[in-house]
């Protein structure tokens, strides 16, 4: 028997090791139906993302991994007709920059680092402000002056999804300098 510590009358459903239990090594149980080490999966495990705009074509990634990868400024993930997917990855004590999207509602997710984010109907008058962190997500409706400043001491590391698309389709900025100087909006 086995060192049970929870004595009866409640029970312990412990595997019994089995080698034929084996996947890539690593003993599990049972061994999960989905795991072929045959099957070539684009981003599993943990493998490196080509980046490019796979737009409209549909498009599976894991988005956290594909994010904290990311070093450029901002890339073109999926661009489609109705929505588009950039990452960014903001310097330390740098921003997006102070913008303002008329017809386009933006979604941003904050995956690695802090910063704070503000937002008002005016340029010279932005009174919403939050300090935001790993794991946040920020709304920002059409019309709205916006601005992003990293206040942590890493990059920052985001993904935004536009609706509709803001940004050229295949869109790279590796630095912020790249997007100032190839501003298309």
């Amino acid at each position: 028997m086995y060192n049970n510590p929870y004595p009866y009358p409640y029970y312990s459903n412990t595997p019994m090791y089995n080698p034929n239990n084996m996947c890539n090594g690593y003993l599990v149980y049972p061994c999960p139906y989905w795991f072929n080490t045959s099957t070539n999966y684009s981003n599993y495990p943990y493998q490196s993302i080509i980046f490019q705009d796979y737009g409209p074509e549909p498009f599976v990634v894991n988005i956290e991994e594909a994010t904290t990868q990311n070093n450029y400024f901002r890339i073109a993930l999926w661009t489609g007709c109705y929505l588009q997917l950039t990452l960014m990855s903001i310097r330390v004590g740098g921003d997006i920059g102070l913008e303002m999207h008329p017809d386009v509602d933006q979604f941003i997710r904050i995956e690695e680092g802090q910063g704070i984010v503000q937002m008002g109907d005016r340029k010279d008058k932005l009174d919403f402000q939050r300090n935001v962190y790993d794991d946040y997500a920020i709304f920002i409706p059409a019309g709205k002056w916006h601005n992003l400043i990293n206040t942590g001491c890493r990059p920052l590391k985001l993904y935004s999804i536009y609706a509709p698309p803001e940004h050229p389709f295949g869109t790279i900025h590796k630095t912020k300098e790249d997007a100032e100087e190839h501003h298309e909006y």
